[in-house]
């Protein structure tokens, strides 16, 4: 018998509830009949399980579980609002861990941030309007805890022309927005691009991508739907090698098991009932809600440390395999791998550790050290991932098929040629250069690579938040008065 005081799904009862939505997804040209076991998204279905399978494990409760603040159950990290100082490290240290076993994004992260930035927005729009915002959405949030549901946080939009607002774009459709408004909800129209994890999702949170004028009032919009909600359509996008997951085999796709996914989600006329809006038209908000989003989800790539642990490993093991693991040269690079990727760590456990509580309740990040996190999310995991190249050798790029491995024909000179140290099985040289390659030029790419790059923001977004957030006034008075001007 489940116990009362607690609401969590197993990994079998998170895909068995994946298998009674009707999502609507097309990938390659087709709808997608089956798409908890298709091969190509299953993996990344494998890795959002990992997220309900750990929860349950005794040595990472502490981690990867909560006490909701609604309801005093016992819940999901996931779905949990930040009570304190300590959950906010606890997230990051909880991105590193999942980073590391699944070695690729486990997609859950931006449902989390979305949950937490909108218990803060919403109860400062209800404050200055008098509106019911708050209240809607903690009937929503213990909804989604007492579930343990998977969120997908859409806040991209297509933009069209970027030097164009919402409202002057040739087709307002390229920033999603209300087409009617209802008795009983309102009508959306429009897409939201990148959506990572989106057929893996119960539920869509949407938000707006910008900070917005009045003339973009329509366009100020914030809400959350099943994820089969009728009128929504899912558009699979493509990632380096995906194709290889339908091959026969497993050595050539690198990740044994885990992946990622993204899609663009189509809107096309859905409707919203009221209770499921958190915010209408209140333009002066949108801002305020993109910011601190953008920051709770700069501050999650404690993920990117997490995958960085994997290719480190990955690397010192292909220098054994080689034989050159003594080199100074080596050994230097793997030095500098550990202290790029330490340095990433500080970022992430730095802006929550100086996080404080907002009116709402609910404890937010440092914005300006979330954003440094960031940026220098958008540079050293490309450093890391070159530093691993550089010692995998040219093998990476050149390595026959696992099928010409097991062919008849030339399959033993492949593992006569290919051997590295002698007491190393050639399969497992191959094994794992394929894993590096699936980390920084395959589908895991995505998800360490360019979403390192463009995932919360393009770089100079943190920048312009930087500038924003450091206080160069006070900088130069201390320098000013330590030389003795007066002014």
């Amino acid at each position: 018998m489940k116990n009362d005081r607690i609401a969590l799904k197993t990994a079998e009862e998170y895909e068995e509830s994946l298998r009674k939505l009707n999502l609507v997804v097309y990938m390659f040209g087709e709808r997608v009949k089956n798409v908890v076991d298709d091969s190509i998204i299953r993996p990344s279905m494998n890795a959002v399980a990992m997220t309900y399978k750990l929860a349950h494990m005794p040595e990472y409760e502490d981690l990867m579980t909560a006490t909701s603040h609604i309801t005093g159950k016992r819940i999901n990290r996931f779905c949990h609002i930040h009570q304190s100082v300590d959950d906010l490290v606890k997230k990051s240290k909880m991105g590193r861990l999942l980073g590391s076993l699944t070695g690729c994004c486990f997609q859950r992260c931006v449902g989390m941030d979305a949950l937490n930035a909108l218990s803060m927005v919403t109860y400062d729009i209800d404050k200055k309007y008098g509106t019911q915002y708050n209240k809607r959405f903690l009937k929503y949030l213990e909804y989604v805890q007492n579930n343990d549901l998977v969120c997908d946080g859409a806040m991209t939009d297509p933009k069209g022309n970027r030097g164009l607002a919402p409202h002057q774009q040739a087709d307002p459709d390229l920033f999603l927005h209300v087409v009617e408004e209802k008795k009983d909800g309102i009508v959306v129209r429009g897409a939201k691009a990148h959506q990572t994890g989106a057929v893996n999702s119960h539920e869509i949170i949407v938000m707006p991508t910008i900070s917005m004028r009045e003339e973009d009032k329509d366009f100020a919009v914030s809400f959350a739907l099943p994820s089969d909600t009728e009128g929504i359509t899912y558009i699979m996008g493509r990632q380096s090698c995906d194709t290889r997951k339908l091959e026969e085999g497993a050595i050539d796709r690198g990740n044994q098991l885990f992946g990622g996914h993204e899609a663009l989600v189509v809107f096309d006329n859905v409707f919203v009932p009221w209770d499921r809006v958190f915010m209408y038209k209140e333009y002066d908000f949108s801002g305020q809600l993109v910011e601190q989003f953008a920051s709770y989800h700069r501050q999650s790539y404690a993920c990117k440390v997490g995958v960085g642990d994997v290719l480190i490993g990955a690397a010192q093991t292909a220098a054994e395999y080689n034989g050159a693991e003594k080199a100074s040269h080596v050994k230097d690079k793997i030095i500098e791998m550990n202290h790029l990727n330490e340095t990433l760590y500080c970022g992430c456990i730095a802006c929550a550790a100086e996080g404080h509580r907002e009116p709402s309740g609910t404890y937010y990040v440092n914005t300006l050290l979330a954003n440094v996190h960031k940026q220098n999310i958008t540079r050293f995991p490309y450093e890391i991932a070159r530093l691993a190249q550089d010692i995998a050798g040219g093998l990476l790029v050149t390595l026959p098929s696992e099928k010409d491995f097991k062919s008849p024909l030339v399959g033993n000179w492949l593992n006569k040629y290919y051997r590295g140290r002698a007491d190393v099985p050639t399969e497992n040289r191959c094994r794992i250069l394929r894993l590096i390659e699936n980390i920084t030029m395959g589908t895991a790419a995505v998800g360490y690579l360019t979403e390192s790059m463009h995932g919360a923001g393009s770089p100079q977004a943190q920048r312009i938040m930087i500038a924003r957030q450091v206080n160069l006034k006070q900088k130069q008075k201390v320098a000013k008065r330590l030389c003795g001007i007066e002014e």
